[in-house]
């Protein structure tokens, strides 16, 4: 077990590891090298800019960057600061930036000057207030005197809000505190058994919960190092992970696929993985370990809300039972299922997911009002999550309860199925849905990509099915696609999936 850091906040977090790791690597971007002093001196430089511009204590800072040394020089600078981070989407229209950085308050937002077909350049040019730098003129808040951190400082503050999607039409805002981040980032990366000798390359954006307030923290309290790529690319992923011998990696299963079906992969080119962590079904976790060679990774479960995960498999535990849940919650963490009425139900019984511990106090902005129907009266986060507690403690998740699925009376979880469909040798992507039936409730809907070089068809995947999984998880309908609809971090999109289901059904 590393030695935890003893800082509760970042902007003394940043200036702790640089007193005790120095030289060493904090962060790789592209052809930047970021050493732990280096990272602490640009970041207390531009907290240096920022407080000539009079930002401190009360304040946002927006930032609306993709993965690059940039983002995480900002980050800190802003907690030396006293100041909040308010991470914005790089995927933002500027119809959604205006709209968040309204609805954030920010002071002055740091920005890259385009990501894909985003010219956020353009967009600053007719946004002068508040004040937009690009990341063009980013050395301008390097250029002066490094600062000391903001006094008054308490690591119940919050240190960044994070904007997520969910059933509302305009994104949440979640604030997450420097003490919540600092311990839950360490305790993720101790169940990943992380060392100063480890780099792990973070694909997802940092911006998402799942980028910063867990791979970013749980890498830098413990001294490793973060490999960033600016956007996932798998041949670059690939190729970074050779040249940086990586040891871990932040995946999703999109991410796998991608990576171990691209042209240029191969066992011996990602040789040197072992560790990391993703979500999925467990045939997901199978061949992260199995076929991508992270034979130690870590099954999670968690949300923004729960600063990115609130359960992880321990890296050591045997695969199979890293594969079958997503593992005890972390130290500070209670999880238990309830049922409809609150009451709560034993180990084994499947109910709602909900959290204590680690989690938001509250939505803040816009989304303020919706506090109320997520937390309940002793401080549980509802998660909208189905699930079972196992006898062991462990979190078994089902599915959103908004994605379950009811035929004849059973609930089916969409995951479940997937798992099946995805343990032929020739599905790459699976995606379920329910659609309507007068008889039976709902039927299920598959849609299947198949791995590059394989022929599937319906009646072969119907076929295992049968053979390998319970009647009930057999879909009905079973079409095979060239691709499926996913959003810009991986996940499938269940809307436009239902909608395929439709006509499928039709």
């Amino acid at each position: 077990m590393q030695k935890p850091p003893d800082s509760r906040s970042l902007a003394d977090l940043v200036f702790e590891q640089a007193d005790r790791y120095g030289s060493h690597p904090a962060v790789i971007a592209g052809d930047r090298v970021l050493s732990y002093a280096g990272l602490a001196d640009r970041a207390a430089r531009v907290a240096g800019a920022l407080r000539a511009r009079g930002i401190g204590r009360g304040d946002k800072v927006g930032l609306l960057v993709n993965n690059r040394a940039e983002w995480v020089e900002a980050f800190f600078g802003t907690m030396i600061a006293g100041a909040t981070v308010a991470a914005f989407s790089t995927w933002s229209t500027p119809d959604e930036l205006d709209w968040l950085i309204a609805d954030a308050g920010v002071s002055l937002t740091i920005a890259v000057d385009r990501f894909a077909d985003n010219d956020y350049a353009a967009y600053a040019a007719t946004r002068p207030v508040p004040e937009i730098v690009l990341l063009s003129a980013f050395e301008t808040l390097t250029s002066g005197p490094p600062v000391q951190p903001a006094p008054g400082m308490s690591a119940a503050d919050t240190a960044i809000s994070i904007s997520t999607s969910g059933s509302s039409s305009r994104p949440k805002s979640v604030p997450l505190t420097h003490r919540g981040i600092i311990e839950n980032g360490f305790n993720i990366g101790e169940r990943q058994g992380y060392t100063p000798a480890d780099r792990v390359l973070l694909s997802p954006p940092l911006f998402w919960s799942y980028g910063s307030a867990n791979a970013m923290s749980a890498v830098l309290t413990h001294g490793a190092t973060l490999v960033l790529q600016g956007k996932f690319e798998p041949g670059e992923a690939i190729a970074l992970i050779e040249q940086h011998r990586c040891t871990a990696l932040y995946t999703l299963p999109s991410i796998t696929n991608a990576i171990i079906s691209h042209a240029s992969f191969s066992p011996e080119r990602v040789r040197s993985l072992r560790t990391g962590v993703t979500i999925g079904a467990p045939q997901d976790i199978l061949t992260a370990a199995q076929v991508l060679g992270a034979t130690e990774i870590c099954n999670v479960y968690g949300q923004t809300e729960s600063y990115g995960n609130c359960a992880v498999t321990p890296h050591d535990w045997p695969l199979e039972r890293r594969a079958a849940c997503q593992g005890p919650p972390l130290p500070g963490v209670t999880v238990r299922i309830v049922n409809a009425d609150g009451g709560v139900l034993p180990a084994g019984e499947e109910g709602l997911i909900e959290v204590q511990g680690y989690v938001m106090h509250g939505y803040t902005g816009a989304s303020a009002d919706q506090t109320a129907a997520v937390m309940t009266a002793d401080g549980f986060f509802r998660t909208g999550d189905m699930g079972r507690l196992l006898e062991d403690g462990s979190v078994s998740f089902s599915g959103r309860i908004s994605e379950m699925i009811k035929k004849g009376g059973i609930n089916i979880s969409p995951a479940e199925v997937e798992d099946v469909l995805m343990r032929h040798a020739g599905v790459a992507l699976a995606g379920v849905v329910g659609v309507p039936d007068a008889l039976q409730g709902e039927l299920l809907a598959a849609f299947v990509v198949a791995k590059a070089g394989s022929i599937v068809s319906a009646e072969e995947l119907a076929a295992h099915c049968r053979a390998v999984a319970s009647r009930y998880k057999v879909p009905d309908f079973i079409e095979i696609r060239s691709e499926l609809p996913v959003t810009v971090t991986g996940k499938l999109m269940r809307r436009e999936l239902k909608a395929m289901a439709a006509g499928l059904r039709a």
